[in-house]
């Protein structure tokens, strides 16, 4: 299918991506390095926002260094409040008609994009990354890790009833439309998220995919490569319990009737 540009890409870019980062100074570099280097590349408008939670080592100030005279980046700084608060306020910002969030390693590299644009095109509203999905390709990943993240999708799967098979590869995109609706109504990490102390991994993304579904939106679940990173901020018992801790409050909001939405259910692919 040939990726066109909308009427409206005149004023705004057919694709934002979302960049959430917290000291990231290190590597920071050679995410803008590729992420530009793959924008130009690309016969449609794009902009990119990278959205800085309050990093302490300068992360913010390096890119704005990196992006001088490139007028498609552009960075939003904010308190530290953690990377699901952080990623709300990039996708709400947006202007894309598309609107892509990556983690800041690009552990999924950002050409995947190119794969999910077809079917938001298509009338899909959301279309996630997915490990897990027949074609996916996994590469240098631990086996524990592995394992805990299976376990955890099964945990989820019970919980909500959803049947992603992985909720939480940090490369989502969403039509602009679906991304007001659905970032706007979070309750986990929403307006009122506080500031903290340290870096906190969440399971944010099993509420956007339930609130995704509440609105019966189409949801398609597309393999991607992904790269295991060995600096990764994520502890996997610490953060895996906090995970779990996010998909009970997520089904306890529901059955308190705090997610406002339609019956419907979502239409589920994979491919």
């Amino acid at each position: 299918m040939t990726i066109t540009s909308s009427p409206s890409s005149s004023i705004n870019p057919l694709l934002s991506i979302v960049i959430p980062t917290y000291n990231e100074k290190q590597r920071i570099g050679a995410t803008i390095e590729k992420v530009a280097a793959f924008v130009v590349q690309q016969p449609y408008p794009i902009e990119v926002l990278v959205v800085d939670d309050g990093s302490s080592d300068g992360t913010a100030d390096l890119v704005d260094a990196l992006r001088t005279g490139n007028e498609r980046i552009s960075t939003l700084r904010g308190d530290h409040r953690g990377k699901a608060y952080t990623v709300r306020t990039g996708m709400l910002a947006a202007k894309g008609d598309y609107v892509l969030f990556s983690d800041a390693d690009l552990s999924t590299p950002i050409e995947e994009v190119t794969r999910f644009l077809p079917f938001l095109q298509d009338g899909y509203d959301v279309v996630i990354g997915s490990r897990e999905a027949p074609g996916a390709q996994r590469y240098d990943e631990p086996a524990f890790r592995h394992l805990m993240g299976r376990i955890f999708t099964r945990m989820v799967q019970v919980i909500t009833g959803q049947r992603f098979e992985d909720t939480q590869c940090g490369f989502k995109a969403f039509s602009r439309r679906a991304a007001k609706i659905i970032f706007s109504r979070v309750q986990l990490y929403g307006a009122n998220s506080p500031v903290i102390a340290h870096s906190k991994v969440t399971g944010f993304d099993v509420e956007l995919l339930f609130l995704a579904r509440k609105e019966g939106m189409r949801i398609r679940e597309v393999p991607v490569r992904w790269y295991y990173s060995p600096g990764s901020k994520v502890d996997p018992l610490r953060d895996s319990w906090q995970n779990l801790m996010d998909v009970v409050k997520v089904r306890l909001n529901d059955v308190r009737g705090r997610y406002q939405g339609g019956p419907r259910d979502a239409e589920v692919e994979s491919r």
